[in-house]
């Protein structure tokens, strides 16, 4: 079975080779790269094509979130593990939204570090055990949401739901109308039915409901 590459972005140059020194002692996995920067990081996955990229958040220039979404903006096939010392929701769910399937405290034991390499090898996801709870209590969130969300909007035709959704996030009706392809007027036409269907009296109402039940995302 061939040696999983590894690519290592972390800025601190010493635990960087910290790292490197820990997980190429490891059988079956080889560090190919190691970079200071987000940007580098970026680089050197174009380059070598490895299977796991193993990257901290907190870097210059190109912080790792940014990089993560690079990675999968151009589609290169690495599976992304984040190393760090960001503990909280808005740091963990921003980067598996951005499209990691590993997260691992620093404070974590190195087993932990080790373990979600392999398994992001094996393109399966890995959480530290301490942040399982958050994950869940997300995705139950997200559940409600969705049902409470399917009650709000039950009255509301497939074609009211996208435009809902673009009102949401901003647009006018001569850009919803570009962008379904339909004429002004019957954007006018889908808008006043919402208004009437939600019970709520203008486009800034409309938008807040449809932010409240997830059916927009501004980030």
């Amino acid at each position: 079975m061939p040696n999983t590459r590894l690519v290592i972005a972390e800025d601190e140059t010493v635990v960087r080779a910290a790292l490197a020194q820990l997980l190429a002692a490891e059988d079956g996995i080889e560090v190919v790269g190691q970079a200071g920067d987000g940007e580098a990081a970026v680089d050197l996955v174009r380059r070598f094509r490895p299977e796991v990229l193993l990257t901290d958040l907190g870097m210059p220039r190109v912080d790792g979130l940014e990089a993560i979404r690079q990675i999968r903006q151009e589609a290169l096939p690495c599976a992304i593990v984040v190393l760090t010392v960001y503990q909280d929701d808005d740091h963990l769910f921003a980067a598996l939204k951005a499209g990691a399937s590993g997260y691992v405290l620093k404070e974590a034991p190195a087993e932990q570090m080790v373990e979600a390499v392999r398994a992001a090898a094996r393109g399966e996801g890995f959480i530290g055990p301490s942040l399982v709870g958050r994950v869940l209590e997300e995705f139950a969130r997200v559940a409600r949401l969705r049902a409470a969300s399917k009650e709000v909007f039950a009255e509301l035709t497939r074609r009211e739901m996208e435009v809902l959704e673009l009102v949401g996030k901003g647009l006018r009706n001569r850009e919803i109308a570009e962008r379904l392809f339909l004429s002004e007027k019957t954007v006018k036409n889908h808008i006043s039915s919402i208004f009437m269907k939600l019970q709520v009296n203008d486009r800034t109402e409309a938008a807040l409901l449809a932010a409240r039940h997830g059916l927009t995302d501004t980030t």
